[in-house]
């Protein structure tokens, strides 16, 4: 059914990633299919520029693909059917990015049950579930 699954991958709040990593996990499973872990970092804004390392976008990415290492290697799939990548740039323009050019079949995000915040702000699994040319499975947590 799905072959291709991408994760976003949160990693400050792994326990809103975990259900829905297990979910696409049992999915790819059931089918076959790949799972591509996929964590995006942020760019630090110009203006803090002077206050850190000159190589603190490549710690951050270095660090940020350690820790997903570590979350792929807890995945209950065969090591060739796992794979995971750290984009810098947006959040949702990098996953949808990532799975345009992955050819992904589904999508898997953790959400937060809604709440006025995300009513009033919106969320990047909304504008993900909106702008993805593939299904979208949002599991809440």
């Amino acid at each position: 059914m799905f072959k291709n699954i991408i994760v976003a991958i949160d990693l400050s709040e792994i326990n809103l990633s975990k259900p829905a990593l297990d979910q696409a996990a049992e999915l790819a499973r059931q089918s076959g299919g790949a799972v591509r872990l996929v964590n995006v970092q942020t760019l630090l804004p110009a203006t803090f520029m002077d206050y850190v390392p000159a190589d603190f976008d490549q710690q951050m990415k270095d660090n940020a693909e350690a820790s997903l290492r570590k979350v792929a290697d807890q995945v209950d799939l065969p090591k060739e059917r796992i794979s995971c990548v750290v984009r810098v740039g947006g959040v949702y323009p990098e996953i949808l990015a990532e799975a345009d050019e992955r050819a992904a079949d589904l999508i898997v995000v953790g959400s937060h049950r809604p709440a006025m915040s995300t009513y009033l702000l919106g969320s990047n699994a909304k504008t993900i579930v909106r702008h993805a040319k593939c299904s979208v499975l949002v599991v809440r947590v």
